[in-house]
Order: structure tokens, then C-alpha cells, then sequence
């Protein structure tokens, strides 16, 4: 695989020089998180854009996310963002949930369109990227959200992972509405100590 350090249009070519000429970028944000919901995008640039600045969402600061976010939807021929809320993801389990979004890394099942999985694809392809940033920004945003609905656990900071200040918010208080129950599964050990 190469070593880059921004990604490029290389895969975009590879398949627009095999005749297909809309090529649409999938990513997810949250598969990880203790809260909210699992967040996917669907990005389709135009051939040769530009857009100074896109990497891998996780490279990046909130600022330039959110600058990113907007020049993306403005380059973009078409965008999507979807989402599996904490009640799906606990129903169907993290992967299927995702799957219910989207395509993510080296799995896709039941997908009726040519596709291709490309790992750590948001540090290589621009489609990829750009998918990336607004998966990323649109999830923060909603973690910011639920912050104000419930400021006692940090959203805003932690985002809904598993820090240390969450996971002693968690339990202090219990969970929440916006808690993934099916990832709480310490809370249960802890009260078996």
C-alpha cells in the first residue's frame, strides 16, 4: 500500500478509468462511542476537485473540520448523511447497524451496486475524506446537542467515548436516553465486585 501523507484521486481514477463516472466516497463516525448515534456519509466529488486542506477527519482539528464541512458540501455533486440511533445499535449490534448506514473498511454485505472496500480509506481517497468530514463534524455536532440536553456527562468534551470523566459520570448518575446500553456491560461488573 503507499505512504501518503493526504489522499488523492488515485482510486477515483483507477474506476473512472474503467468506465464508471460517479464515484461515491463512505464513511462513519462513532462505531466507538458509549452514546449517541453511529453516524455515516456518502460523498461524490467532481472529477479534479480540490479542496485545500482534506484528510482523514481524525488529522484534523475541530476548526479545520468544520471549515472542511462546508467546502465539501459546496464542491460535492451529491452528499448524504444517515444515522443509527443508540436504540437500532443496541438492537442490531454495532457492525449491522453500521451496515444498515453504510460500507466501512473491508466488509460490505448485501450491496447491489460495484463497490470496492478500501481500508483506512479516508487517509487515501478524496471521495473517502471528504465522507469522513461530514460523518465527523455532523456526529460532534449532535454530541454539542445533547451536551446542552444533558451537560452532566460532557458530551461536548468527550464526545460519548469512554473516558475516565464519562465513565465516572456513568456511574454516578446511570445512563441516560442517548447511552448504547449493549456497551454499558462494566457498569454491570462493577456493581458485581
Amino acid at each position: 500500500m503507499l505512504n501518503k501523507t493526504t489522499p488523492d484521486e488515485t482510486f477515483e481514477n483507477q474506476l473512472r478509468e474503467a468506465g464508471y463516472t460517479a464515484i461515491c466516497g463512505v464513511d462513519e463516525a462513532g462505531r466507538g462511542p458509549l452514546s449517541g448515534p453511529v453516524v455515516a456519509a456518502a460523498c461524490i466529488l467532481p472529477a479534479g476537485c480540490v479542496i485545500p486542506g482534506l484528510n482523514d477527519s481524525k488529522k484534523l482539528t475541530p476548526k479545520q473540520r468544520d471549515r472542511l464541512f462546508d467546502a465539501v458540501r459546496e464542491s460535492a455533486l451529491s452528499y448524504a448523511v444517515g444515522m443509527a440511533s443508540p436504540e437500532e445499535i443496541d438492537e442490531l449490534n454495532i457492525l449491522n447497524a453500521t451496515m444498515f448506514a453504510l460500507i466501512d473498511g473491508n466488509c460490505a454485505r448485501g450491496i447491489d451496486l460495484p463497490h470496492k472496500t478500501v481500508i483506512s480509506g479516508d487517509a487515501l481517497s478524496v471521495s473517502i475524506s471528504a465522507a469522513s468530514i461530514l460523518a465527523k463534524v455532523t456526529r460532534d455536532r449532535i454530541c454539542l446537542e445533547n451536551d446542552r440536553d444533558y451537560p452532566e456527562y460532557g458530551f461536548a468534551k468527550h464526545k460519548g467515548y469512554g473516558t475516565r470523566e464519562h465513565m465516572d459520570a456513568l456511574r454516578r448518575l446511570g445512563p441516560c436516553p442517548l447511552h448504547r446500553r449493549s456497551f454499558l456491560k462494566f457498569l454491570n461488573e462493577d456493581e458485581t465486585k
